[in-house]
């Protein structure tokens, strides 16, 4: 069994130890923000944090991870209130959504270790792989962003959404049949 702590609360895994944190994250936990990409690293949609360190979910295994401390985007922030992700809405730097969780976390952990990174170091820190192509404003989101963690500038991005994520899908009485129609039949 492996044990660690994910998005704050203690997690045991019963699989096989080297089971990549992905996996694990996603078919055991059913934290599926962590996307599945490559699978060799390259593309960074499956970052999360581990002990604050952006990583690739693909690349560590659950038995590298036993004792530490795992972030996923779940567990970044309930509302989807942190100022990567606020800048992220603002600067217009989401496209298609798929990459966007792991440059997020990658975001995240650089404004972390330096509120104030230069162009060159965001590029760095956030190599992530994105087919839409928002690199230039993804540079631009994350300076806003920490701006914003440093007080210098309010985001002026749309309010989180209202919807918490765990309350986002819930079961619905089914349907029934469709209602009968006037159209004759068999003509």
């Amino acid at each position: 069994m492996s044990r660690m702590t994910v998005n704050g609360r203690p997690v045991e895994f019963d699989m096989d130890p080297q089971t990549p944190l992905l996996w694990a994250l996603r078919d055991a936990a059913n934290l599926t923000g962590t996307k599945y990409g490559c699978g060799v690293g390259d593309c960074g949609a499956c970052t999360v944090m581990v002990d604050g360190a952006a990583l690739r979910s693909c690349l560590i295994t659950i038995a590298e991870c036993e004792g530490r401390f795992v972030t996923t985007i779940e567990g970044l922030s309930d509302d989807r209130s942190h100022p990567v992700q606020q800048a992220l809405v603002a600067e217009q730097a989401i496209q298609c959504g798929f990459c966007t969780p792991g440059i997020v976390m990658n975001g995240a952990a650089l404004l972390a270790r330096n509120a104030d990174p230069g162009e060159a170091e965001i590029r760095q820190a956030i190599p992530n792989l994105c087919r839409c192509g928002v690199y230039p404003r993804l540079v631009r989101a994350i300076q806003l962003a920490g701006r914003a963690m440093r007080r210098e500038e309010t985001l002026s991005a749309a309010p989180a959404p209202g919807i918490a994520p765990q309350d986002a899908a819930r079961a619905v009485p089914a349907l029934g049949p469709a209602p009968a129609t006037d159209i004759p039949q068999g003509q």
